[in-house]
């Protein structure tokens, strides 16, 4: 399932990397669900930091689901809750 998607979800990202690596972080992508949920790895400096689940839904989640509305959700897998 994610190799369909996964140049589009690269490019999705690509849009918002430079936020992301200003604060010394990134995304990386981990897989996609039969039910179209992303699951994401936010390193360096995003994976540890308070304002990472803010991050993921208001900016790497609407980034990915303008550029592929079949997403239905973006998920983190190692946010640490602060």
């Amino acid at each position: 399932m994610l190799e369909q998607y996964k140049d589009q979800i690269e490019l999705a990202l690509d849009t918002i990397r430079p936020y992301l690596e200003a604060d010394g972080g990134n995304v990386r992508v981990i897989g996609l669900s039969s039910d179209m949920v992303l699951q994401l790895e936010l390193t360096g400096a995003c994976s540890s930091c308070p304002m990472s689940t803010m991050t993921l839904k208001a900016g790497v989640e609407e980034a990915i689901k303008k550029a592929i509305p079949e997403i239905t959700k973006v998920e983190a897998v190692n946010v640490e809750v602060a």
